[in-house]
């Protein structure tokens, strides 16, 4: 771990739980100071303790990421308590599943506005900190449904688009000392995939056995392997990857 590590500030959103607060503690550990944004902070702050207890520095900050103004001041918050952020992982996520023929232009807006437009804020307010530095690392959460999963059109579709943000991402940044990556998350063991088989109508144990009878490695995933993952992609040495997708899914995707 290099000094200049230690002295980093890591944003992660959505992170009061699940794959979020696994990519903070990660972080924390690798010796980065963290903001755990959320939109609710008292939920944040759990996860804000357990950094604290295992030795990092944190701070919980609630934050609308598709509230343009909520993003701003909540950059600008932690830049002025931790320290300029030049990580960013892009988490926050909502999921409002249905077939086409049943979902509501809400739940369409609601999906695009949390996954997409709130990764182009949170985005758009940390590049600044990031290109005065000549430095910077920014993760963006897909999802192996960018392939097409049914029931998830606008997941899907906000999935997708994510992939093709990063990879403008790390066109326009390069220069800077910025990279851009995805992580594309297959199944992994969270609220989001129980609310799934709450969904379809089958017991969440079943569920995940179901799922792990179909992938390679013959398990789910846990938000700790999303954690490593995004762990590689915000090291300081690792500047020449840059605008890829990274499957993190059990096994190899199209």
């Amino acid at each position: 771990m290099t000094e200049a590590t230690q002295q980093r500030t890591a944003i992660v959103t959505g992170a009061a739980r699940g794959i979020g607060a696994a990519v903070a503690q990660r972080l924390a550990k690798d010796g980065m100071k963290v903001a755990v944004i959320d939109l609710d902070e008292s939920a944040c702050q759990q996860v804000v303790d357990q950094i604290k207890s295992d030795g990092g520095e944190a701070l919980a900050v609630g934050c609308d990421v598709s509230d343009e103004e909520a993003v701003n001041a909540a950059v600008e918050r932690v830049a002025s308590e931790l320290g300029a952020p030049t990580v960013l992982v892009n988490n926050a996520g909502v999921l409002r599943d249905n077939l086409i023929f049943k979902m509501s232009a809400d739940d369409w807006d609601t999906v695009m506005n949390v996954h997409l437009r709130g990764s182009f804020l949170m985005t758009r307010a940390a590049q600044k900190h990031m290109t005065e530095a000549k430095f910077g690392r920014i993760v963006n959460l897909s999802s192996t449904s960018a392939l097409g999963n049914r029931g998830q059109v606008n997941y899907a579709a906000a999935k997708a688009g994510m992939q093709g943000f990063t990879k403008t991402l790390a066109i326009e940044l390069g220069k800077f000392g910025v990279t851009a990556n995805a992580i594309a998350p297959g199944f992994i063991v969270t609220d989001m995939t129980k609310a799934t088989a709450d969904r379809v109508g089958m017991d969440y144990e079943e569920f995940k056995k179901a799922a792990a009878s179909q992938i390679p490695v013959a398990r789910v995933g846990y938000p700790e392997d999303i954690a490593a993952a995004a762990s590689f992609f915000c090291r300081e040495e690792n500047g020449y990857v840059s605008g890829q997708v990274l499957y993190v899914a059990g096994g190899p995707r199209d």
